[in-house]
């Protein structure tokens, strides 16, 4: 994904440019998953037979607060679905994510602070392996998982993969409490 196309093509203007920033200074900010689309119309498309995800763009999906944003999308670049369309092979998915989340363990904890310093009580460790790339596809279907775009024209923050709270054991094949 290249962020430069986003915040120059579906971004809008900083809300630091001319204070913080320079005057032109863009920004693309969007967490979008597969299940709904986003107000500003993205979303997360997964096709199973050629094994990609794809982020689409469907500018008749987007909030009407969004209508000046929408009006300077379409005189940059059109109101079309994004072409070409961006995505992730599934297989290029799984290598990157194999090389981080592979195995794992998977720890909660309380937190207490007492005196200024923290104290953990732990109440759960799992032992996670066998990450699956399908059970990952699913999760982003279901909006367990997210792609969270977050770019500017000064500094590109990256784009990752979010998953929600206490979701991550439900990657793996083989969970062992320990």
């Amino acid at each position: 994904m290249y962020p430069e196309y986003f915040y120059s093509k579906y971004g809008c203007p900083h809300k630091e440019a001319e204070t913080r920033y320079p005057k032109n200074e863009m920004s693309f900010r969007q967490t979008i998953g597969g299940k709904n689309r986003s107000d500003r119309g993205f979303k997360i498309v997964i096709n199973r037979s050629e094994r990609k995800m794809l982020v689409s763009f469907n500018s008749n999906t987007v909030a009407e607060y969004h209508s000046d944003w929408v009006a300077s999308v379409n005189k940059r670049i059109g109101l079309d679905e994004i072409n070409p369309q961006p995505y992730w092979g599934f297989d290029d998915l799984f290598h990157k994510a194999g090389t981080k989340l592979i195995n794992c363990f998977y720890v909660q904890a309380q937190v207490k602070k007492k005196d200024g310093k923290e104290y953990f009580h732990y109440n759960k460790i799992l032992m996670l392996q066998k990450f699956s790339i399908d059970i990952f596809i699913k999760a982003l279907e279901e909006n367990k998982a997210l792609v969270d775009f977050d770019a500017r024209t000064g500094h590109n923050h990256g784009t990752k993969f979010r998953l929600r709270q206490n979701c991550l054991p439900e990657l793996y094949e083989e969970i062992t409490e320990i």
